[in-house]
């Protein structure tokens, strides 16, 4: 069956960004010229995804009003002779479908996916995380579903943590079967470095099935209280097998401060307007 589906989780309270992000949902941070969930919503389209689910919570109606229509702006730019501009604002609004789901608990990235049950249905789906900015020639979705178009069943994106990086992933057991490409034995979720079977972390993209819903109905929090979805695809793996991909690509952790500067710098040097000037103006504060 065809991934038609993305569920986009943008509910959490962002408290790495504080105090920001008391008004701000972190998702709507500018990377660039673009808020950070842009991003995933632009790749997912790429990607052949026809319709976006995204999971919000309270204070987060800034994304909403963002992929919808402002009459009175369009008003305003189409007075000022602004085409181009105008042009770019009304496909903001017209990307794609978007539904919202509010989680009003946050409990976790397991629970969120649950939210959404009744929308999904009985189709495959992709879940992103927005904190991950992945650059790369073949969106990084497209890549993975091309996995899941080959087994049928449920893909992740891995990448090669460093030891020291090893305690913030969820960590796979693999089994090469083509190059880049692993059979998932096992999972554990922010493991000591000593006890990691393997360097691939879980990062940001995935693809289930809706099986995956029975199993988190049935899977209990973790150590934080949360329903964790690295848990549940453990739990998964007694019933349905689960393949891993590593992408071809730069993925920038935009969850952080640190990372989510590195991330605006890194897209702002590829720009031909004003990338350049940039570079020079770095050089002089170094």
């Amino acid at each position: 069956m065809k991934v038609r589906k993305a569920v986009i989780t943008a509910a959490g309270w962002g408290t790495r960004f504080l105090p920001i992000t008391r008004s701000q949902p972190k998702e709507m941070l500018p990377l660039v010229d673009k808020p950070l969930i842009q991003y995933s919503v632009e790749e997912a389209i790429k990607s052949g995804i026809e319709q976006v689910i995204m999971v919000t919570a309270m204070g987060k109606r800034a994304i909403e009003d963002y992929f919808d229509r402002s009459l009175e702006l369009e008003y305003f730019l189409e007075q000022k002779g602004e085409i181009e501009l105008l042009r770019r604002m009304r496909e903001i609004s017209s990307m794609v479908d978007i539904y919202y789901v509010r989680q009003k608990e946050q409990l976790g990235l397991g629970h969120a996916i649950l939210m959404v049950k009744d929308i999904v249905g009985d189709e495959p789906f992709v879940v992103m995380l927005p904190d991950d900015i992945i650059d790369s020639d073949v969106p990084a979705l497209r890549q993975m579903i091309e996995v899941y178009e080959k087994f049928g069943v449920g893909v992740v994106a891995v990448e090669r943590v460093r030891d020291e990086d090893i305690g913030k992933y969820g960590i796979i057991e693999p089994e090469p079967v083509a190059q880049g490409v692993y059979q998932v034995l096992s999972l554990v979720e922010k493991p000591e470095p000593s006890q990691a079977p393997s360097q691939l972390g879980i990062v940001g993209r995935y693809i289930l099935t809706p099986f995956i819903f029975d199993i988190l109905k049935f899977t209990p929090p973790g150590k934080s209280g949360e329903v964790q979805l690295t848990d549940a695809l453990q739990l998964l793996l007694k019933r349905q097998k689960l393949y891993a991909i590593e992408l071809k690509g730069v993925r920038y952790d935009a969850g952080t401060p640190l990372g989510w500067l590195k991330a605006n710098m890194a897209l702002a040097f590829k720009r031909d307007d004003f990338g350049p000037e940039l570079r020079e103006y770095l050089k002089k504060l170094l």
